[in-house]
Parts: C-alpha cells; structure tokens; sequence
C-alpha cells in the first residue's frame, strides 16, 4: 500500500469519518530563503490530506508561515552590517531586503507560499502573528505562566532539561529595542509581567494581545489546542525520545488537557547529501529546486520514497535524469493498465489537469544532448514523441545545464580535432580507422544501434568521444554518431585515425 494511503488508514482508524473536518497543520519559520526540505512536509501532509479526502474522511489542511520567530542570525546572502542591529527582533519587525515587501517574513513567506502553490498544494495559510496578535494565544499563555513550575518539572522529567526555579516560559518584547531574545521575564501578577532588558530598560508590560510569545516547546502544544489540530507530524529531529515532540506531547496532555494530534514523524529531505539552513546561498532553496523541473518531477522527489525514507535531491549529480527516467517508468506502468503502488503515485504527481494520454516520452538524457548540438532538431529526432513534452524537457534541459548540470552531461561537439585526441595510442586510432571505414562503405549512416554493435565489438568508446568532444566520456556512443552529419564523422574519423 502506498504510503500515503497507509497513513490515511491508520488515521480513519483513530478518528473514524469525523462530521467535523479533522485539521491536518504544518508549519515553517521564514527566517530567510526557505530550504526545500521544508517542502517535504508540505508535501506529506499535503498527500495525508489528498488520500483522506478521497477515503471520505473530511479534513482541513493549514499551514502556517510563522513571522512571530526571532530572527536569529543574518543569512549569508544578506549584507551583514545592514540586518545585524535586527537581530533578537520577531522576523515580524525586521525590514524586509526588497522595499516591495511590508517585512522581512512576508518577503521570503509569499515566496516559499508560491512554491508550494506551483507544486499542486492548496492548503489554507495564515501567519503565526495572527494567533498571537488576536488574543488566541491568550489563554495558553496565562495557564503557561501560572504553572511554569509543572513545566519546568516536565522539561526535566521528559527531556532533562535544567530550568532554574523562578523561570517563565516566555520571552516578551523590548519596549524600547522591540527585541526579544534580551529580554528576561522574572514575575506575573496575573496582569502583567516584570522584565529587564540588555538594552538597560526595565518595564512592567500586559504579556497577551502580541506582547510576548511562548517558548518553543511550550507555544507548539498550544498551537495544537488554540487550531484544534488532529494531524500533524515532524521531522525526525523532533521526533526522538526526550525531543520537542515528546515534551510537547507531555504538555499539551499534562498543561493544557488536549489529546496530542496523530503524529508523521518523517525523514529529511537533503540537498547534495546535505541538511542545510535558510540562512545558506545557491542550490539548497525552495524556490531554486523548484525553477528546476516540473510541478510533476518536483512533487515525484518530493512523494516518490516512503516517509521513513531520505530524499537525496543532488542538483550538481545524476539526481534530474533519474527522475525523468523513474517517470517514464511510472507512465509506462501506469499506460499498461497496472494497479499497484507505482501507478498510486503516478496519479498523485499529477494535480489538477490529472494524468496525461499515452505518448512517446523522449529520453531526458538525450534531450539534454541534442539541445546542445546545434545541427540537430529535437522534433526531427523524436517525431513520435509528444511536441508539448518535448518541448517542455528542452525547456528544463537547458535550465540545468546553465546552472548545476555536471560536466558529464555538458558537451560541446568540437568544430576542429580537439587537441586531447591528438595524442590517441596507436590501438584507438586502429579502431577509430575500422569505424571509418565501416561508416564510408555505406550509403547511407548506420543506425545508432547497428554502430553501438560494431564499437562494442571494438571496444573503444574513449577515443570516440576524445576525437568529437575533447572528453573521455559523453552519451550513448552509437546513437551519439548516428545523429551527426555523415560527411562530418568521416571527416572526422579519418583525421583522428590518421
């Protein structure tokens, strides 16, 4: 069973069909450029949702772009000396780089919002300042101040984390800086709290309407009470014994008296292998990978291996071509009639418009190829294949060769002998002299499988592409001569043989 609908399962299980929609909830700090392995629980939650509602479980999904977060660092593409002075402000406060922008949150969120838009996921959004700034926090807030000391106690019980006894779970905004991360609450009235400042002001100040936010693992399970959520998981970094989950868990039982929701602990999704931050650069954000294929690629890394499974996105390796051929293999399956876990997320990849009619799909690989051979014409070299499809991979192809594609998949057919095929050992120009040969006795050039064959049988694919791009490797040898001009190749053969 797909994994999507196993959860589905295991969730109808709990709740039964519900006449009041369960909500499923995500959420992600924007603190600058969004990593796109925030997109993984978008996506799981997402799919949940989708494989809920076709089982007839009515359910609501929101995802929350949190701004009442403290801006803790300044991200390396930003100019330091600009944005430092705001750092321990909400991202709320802070300026937004592009003027157009009402703050720095709404900047990156509307950004991180459309690509979760472009990638076929609708859930409802709201920014986490609206829970605050609207008083429905309020009352979570008040009990989280009132019994700090059974907070405290489970901070030590659940995680072993050691609070001194006068702690309070909340940080309150400066009056005068409007930072947060300086400031040190150490008495509540039942009206107000007392802070201090590193700044030097001292205050007395309402901790409701906005005025103050909760610490981390106690704001979550009063965020799953004040939504009502049911449904919401968490990377697996979350998910350990003793980690925010568990003690979340433990709080909104033991504090605010609410059943903690369904929970889809999931592995990352990584980037080159790598977990990064949103305060990173190039090749690691949403909104980048995302540019770099199609809703249905994107969506196929993002569902395409089960929840306990790592995503591995390498932009720079093999990563896009592996996609487009996992693809295809999905669409073949899912054409031939085949009911199984492959045609599941076929469907699933394709929001929207839904599945696609039966076609010819050009190899991606190749059509990374041809687009950098000038004298070739993609539709002359696939006419069976679907023009819109085509087009589209010819698209995308040129796209990653600009910018990440590895230097295996980058070639340049060289107009003259490239200067690496002029020192050939006297075995490969004895084979590239064979090839010519066979190639000149004909009338017209072999077909790309008949040439594979005889180089198979010759065993000499290096001095083929040292002769042609200069490099010792390229695409598939036979059907890579068998796309260039004849006259050209014997040309050629003939020179590097010689």
């Amino acid at each position: 069973m797909f994994w999507a609908d196993r959860i589905a399962g295991e969730i109808e299980e709990r709740f039964g069909k519900p006449k009041v929609p369960l909500l499923i909830r995500d959420e992600k700090t924007v603190s600058g450029r969004v990593h796109v392995g925030s997109m993984r629980g978008v996506a799981i939650h997402g799919a949940v949702h989708e494989a809920l509602i076709q089982r007839g479980v009515p359910t609501i999904f929101k995802f929350e772009l949190n701004d009442f977060d403290v801006f803790d660092g300044v991200p390396e593409y930003l100019p330091h000396e600009q944005f430092e002075q705001h750092v321990g402000k909400l991202l709320k406060d802070v300026p937004a780089p592009d003027s157009n922008y009402k703050n720095f949150a709404d900047q990156y969120g509307s950004e991180f919002k459309s690509v979760i838009e472009s990638a076929g996921f609708t859930p409802e959004f709201y920014w986490g300042s609206e829970l605050y700034e609207s008083g429905a926090m309020d009352d979570s807030i008040r009990l989280a101040l009132e019994r700090s000391a059974d907070i405290i106690h489970i901070y030590k019980e659940v995680s072993g984390s050691q609070k001194v006894e006068e702690w309070l779970p909340i940080s309150v905004i400066c009056e005068q800086c409007k930072k947060v991360t300086t400031t040190h609450v150490t008495q509540f009235d039942g009206t107000v709290v007392t802070y201090s400042c590193t700044c030097g002001h001292e205050g007395r100040v309402s901790p409701f309407g906005g005025k103050a936010k909760l610490a981390w693992k106690v704001e979550w399970p009063a965020k799953w009470k004040v939504g009502g959520v049911k449904i919401e998981g968490g990377g697996k970094d979350h998910s350990t014994k003793g980690g925010s989950r568990d003690v979340g868990n433990h709080i909104a039982k033991e504090l605010f008296g609410y059943e903690p929701p369904f929970d889809i602990p999931y592995e990352f999704f990584l980037v080159g292998g790598r977990k990064m931050s949103s305060s990173k650069g190039r090749g690691s954000s949403a909104h980048e990978i995302a540019a770099l294929v199609p809703t249905k690629i994107f969506r196929l890394a993002l569902l395409g291996k089960d929840i306990t499974q790592q995503v591995n996105f390498d932009p720079e390796g093999d990563t896009i071509p592996i996609l487009y051929d996992q693809y295809d293999k999905l669409a073949e399956n899912y054409w031939a009639g085949v009911q199984d876990d492959y045609s599941r997320l076929f469907t699933l990849i394709h929001p929207g418009r839904g599945v696609p009619q039966k076609s010819v799909l050009p190899r991606f690989s190749q059509v990374a190829f041809i687009v950098q051979m000038p004298h070739l014409d993609l539709q002359k070299e696939f006419p069976d294949a679907n023009k819109d499809e085509l087009a589209e991979r010819a698209l995308y192809a040129k796209r990653w060769l600009e910018q990440y594609a590895p230097e295996k998949y980058v070639f340049k057919l060289h107009e003259e002998l490239p200067e690496a095929a002029r020192s050939l050992s006297a075995e490969q120009k004895q084979a590239l002299a064979v090839v010519h040969d066979y190639i000149a006795s004909r009338e017209a050039m072999p077909s790309g499988e008949e040439l594979h064959q005889k180089l198979h049988e010759l065993k000499e694919f290096k001095a083929i592409y040292l002769a042609f791009l200069g490099k010792e490797s390229g695409p598939k040898a036979g059907w890579f001569l068998s796309v260039l001009p004849r006259e050209f190749v014997i040309k050629r053969l003939h020179e590097a043989s010689a």
